[in-house]
């Protein structure tokens, strides 16, 4: 091609916006427009990047800091991907020798491997879920460590 013609087929490219051009069909591709090729980049930011756990530094003084940073279980690091989150007395129980737990109104099944065998120095029992959610399928939750309160 010669440089005229590929001036004309940018020039083309860049007019037609919410259709296939003659340019995006020889190149490839689909006319997004400057704010969809930006949309589609902030997503895709988005879904990949792991939000940091203690956004503004009001956990960084608790001396409680430091166990939460070192506790793991079978399934990995506990505060590493997900927040743990604080149980009542009636959204956990131990049935049938396995852990189950309420989260957002449905029962999950705790995995052994994520049961945590140390003393808890919160005195709260607590779980540490991983949402995966899709607009084709529902809600699945991975359990990334459990740990029984003083109650339990």
């Amino acid at each position: 091609m010669t440089r005229d013609e590929v001036r004309a087929v940018v020039k083309d490219f860049w007019k037609a916006p919410n259709r296939r051009s003659e340019a995006g069909v020889q190149a490839g591709r689909l006319w997004l427009g400057p704010l969809g090729g930006l949309t589609i980049v902030i997503v895709l930011l988005w879904i990949g990047h792991a939000y940091p756990r203690d956004i503004d530094g009001r956990y960084a003084a608790s001396p409680l800091k430091k166990w939460f940073d070192g506790l793991a279980s079978g399934k990995g690091p506990c505060c590493s991907d997900a927040d743990g989150t604080a149980l009542s007395d009636v959204d956990w129980e131990a049935k049938d020798g396995h852990y189950h737990v309420r989260i957002d109104g449905a029962w999950w099944l705790v995995p052994d491997e994520a049961v945590l065998k140390e003393p808890n120095l919160s005195q709260r029992t607590m779980v540490w879920p991983i949402y995966y959610r899709s607009d084709l399928s529902p809600v699945r939750i991975e359990i990334r460590c459990f740990i029984v309160g003083a109650q339990g």
